[in-house]
């Protein structure tokens, strides 16, 4: 059993806090950088399952979030041990990656073409993956800026790169779903 004694530990009150391992860093280095954006992007996928669950109308897209989630803690964990010698990190793998190419096909074959830049917007639920989306891609530039200095498994970033892509084919076939048409970007 996991048991943390007090939520707050003062250890932090003047700017530094651990990675895992317990080397102590600050708090506005890059390692901490890309871990709050993971942080942020899995908070807002919480929004989501949030509203996806208060409409009942997506349980199959719940459930693939919330594994999403467990994955996002992974990279964090990952992220958090680059300046370690640990070995028992959880790991992401290429299998990770392929589950989300697949929700990406299946939801993408029940959407009309792309024939024009869209705005991301529609029903409650919809804006909410669009701005995840958003999330993830700067989430997803903050570990490439860290894989600059730290050698970093590809496949974080890989993995980022379709989470990006999965929230905008979800956020296109929540409007489809709910009969919202898309508007498209005029030049």
């Amino acid at each position: 059993m996991f048991y943390m004694p007090k939520l707050y530990t003062k250890t932090g009150d003047k700017g530094d806090t651990s990675l895992l391992g317990g080397k102590r860093v600050r708090k506005s280095c890059i390692e901490m950088g890309a871990i709050g954006e993971i942080d942020e992007l899995n908070s807002s996928l919480g929004v989501l399952i949030a509203e996806l669950r208060e409409e009942k109308m997506a349980k199959n897209a719940v459930s693939k979030l919330i594994a999403i989630q467990r994955k996002l803690f992974t990279i964090g964990a990952q992220v958090a041990s680059v300046q370690t010698t640990l070995t028992k990190v959880p790991r992401l793998s290429r299998r990770d990656v392929s589950v989300l190419e697949k929700w990406v096909d299946t939801m993408d074959t029940k959407l009309p073409r792309l024939t024009a830049f869209i705005l991301p917007g529609g029903t409650e639920e919809a804006a909410l993956a669009f701005h995840a989306r958003a999330i993830c891609r700067r989430a997803e530039r903050n570990l490439v800026k860290l894989s600059d200095h730290y050698d970093l498994p590809i496949v974080l970033i890989q993995y980022l790169n379709r989470l990006s892509d999965a929230l905008f084919a979800l956020g296109r076939w929540i409007n489809k779903k709910e009969g919202m048409k898309e508007l498209k970007w005029k030049k």
